[in-house]
């Protein structure tokens, strides 16, 4: 049944206009199941009347019939007299497919999506211990954090554009757990939140574990502000999580306009913003960058979550939440039952290496632009039907396989010595099938190696998927 509906006008701005090609119905069919596939069109969303639809791209109402009678055979569109017709997947809706810790150490594996620590980090860990006796005549547990890392974090933001103290910051351990309290203190069974799709995968399970009821806003083309504000008004969502700073996976930047914009949508629906900062710092190119989220923040709804994991380690496990002193102290004392507080060391390791991230960002940089072209041409010369834009930032490729189904690359690619995720994990109820991320951050020659087992994985793929259709 339908949870949301898309009215004539929008879906024919997104179809592009009048179909080419012909049969129209079939051209017209085609681009609807590929808007269904990358996310960009939700699942369980009411299609317009045949007549409306017919009328808004100026085309026959039989056109329209017939391409919804063609997806409506092949399983991606169901209707219901009396309740129209809307999206969905052939069989329901596969799950995102698991994938399992590699335990074989000479896999190269493509599933993790962060770099080795940088140079200085080692004189910056031992700074911190020797910082450490000045702390251990306490108890240790410091529920909002130290205050020498909420100071950093704070000066950080105000440089960037957004006054902040360090009453309003709360240390996490980690991101992920930084979204969890949030959820914790937000989200109630059955509440609707608007996500990316593609979005990151553990977001995702962090989301559904809360119970949470997901409205995907598709953003393989870009952030349309206009269905996502329409997404967070007719779900009426208690939140909207989103990565507008280089996103994960498709490494694109929000800009300013369009964060203003995002805002202003979600003070209108009455929903809270959390907006994952992860991949801030992580600008490849030498772009403009955009103000946080927060700065067009004028009463207190978007939450910023932060963390040391990509630019500097991801073994330190320190993060933060940036919000308003009042939900901050919510936060601390709803810790509680989590974790109590996050290690001292580690966050004195952070508070070293923050005096020295704009060297350290500069040097990520560097490296990133190297391994990125690397990765690039790579991939052009092996896979030379892939399609994929080159991010601004961010560690990876998200990448298009016209002919190939990420579920089924997944096992032939751990045949070929590749732990990777399927482009499905990215999404909700099981699309985004013919996309895989591919990142950027092992050194170029095992770049170069996994991107030629990528090739003789999808050729491994292809071959069973054409076996299969010839015995159905």
């Amino acid at each position: 049944m339908a949870v949301r509906s898309i009215n004539a006008p929008t879906l024919a701005r997104l179809l592009g206009g009048p179909p080419e090609g012909r049969p129209f119905y079939a051209a017209l069919a085609r681009t609807l199941r590929g808007l269904v596939l990358d996310g960009r069109l939700p699942l369980r969303t009411r299609l317009p009347a045949e007549r409306d639809l017919a009328a808004a791209l100026g085309v026959s109402r039989t056109t329209v019939t017939s391409a919804y009678d063609a997806l409506r055979a092949e399983g991606y569109v169901e209707s219901r007299r009396g309740a129209g017709s809307w999206t969905a997947l052939p069989g329901g809706g596969p799950m995102a497919a698991r994938h399992g810790l590699a335990e074989d150490r000479t896999l190269i594996d493509l599933a993790c999506v962060a770099p080795a620590a940088p140079s200085g980090f080692d004189e910056g860990v031992a700074a911190a211990v020797a910082e450490l006796p000045r702390h251990t005549g306490g108890p240790g547990y410091e529920p909002l954090g130290l205050r020498a890392l909420r100071e950093a974090i704070a000066e950080r933001y105000t440089a960037r554009g957004v006054p902040t103290m360090p009453e309003q910051v709360l240390v996490t351990t980690g991101a992920q757990n930084g979204l969890c309290l949030v959820l914790q203190a937000f989200v109630r069974p059955g509440d609707a939140v608007l996500v990316e799709s593609p979005t990151y995968p553990h977001a995702l399970g962090a989301l559904r574990r809360a119970g949470a009821r997901l409205v995907p806003a598709g953003v393989n083309a870009g952030w349309d502000l206009e269905l996502m504000a329409g997404g967070m008004r007719q779900a009426a969502a208690r939140l909207a999580y989103v990565i507008p700073d280089f996103q994960n996976p498709t490494g694109r930047l929000m800009d300013d306009e369009s964060r203003a914009a995002l805002v202003a949508a979600a003070r209108d629906a009455g929903a809270y913003v959390v907006t994952d900062e992860t991949f801030a710092e992580l600008a490849v190119d030498d772009v403009v960058r955009p103000r946080p989220l927060a700065a067009h923040d004028t009463d207190g709804r978007v939450i910023s979550i932060g963390s040391a994991a990509k630019v500097l380690w991801g073994g330190l496990r320190i993060g933060w939440i940036r919000a308003g002193q009042a939900l901050v102290r919510r936060l601390a004392e709803a810790r509680e039952t989590v974790d109590l507080a996050s290690p001292v060391l580690e966050q004195l390791i952070v508070t070293e290496l923050l005096a020295g991230m704009d060297a350290i960002a500069a040097e990520r940089r560097a490296v990133l632009r190297e391994r990125r072209s690397v990765l690039i041409e790579a991939l052009r010369r092996e896979c030379p039907d892939w399609e994929f834009g080159v991010p601004p930032g961010g560690l990876s490729l998200w990448v298009r396989m016209p002919r190939t189904s990420s579920t089924a690359l997944v096992p032939a690619a751990g045949r070929h010595g590749l732990h990777i995720v399927p482009g499905t994990a990215f999404g909700v109820d099981g699309v985004l099938d013919d996309h895989v991320r591919v990142p950027y951050v092992l050194p170029p020659e095992r770049l170069r190696e996994a991107a030629a087992r990528l090739a003789l994985a999808c050729r491994d793929a292809d071959a069973a998927q054409v076996t299969r259709r010839a015995y159905v």
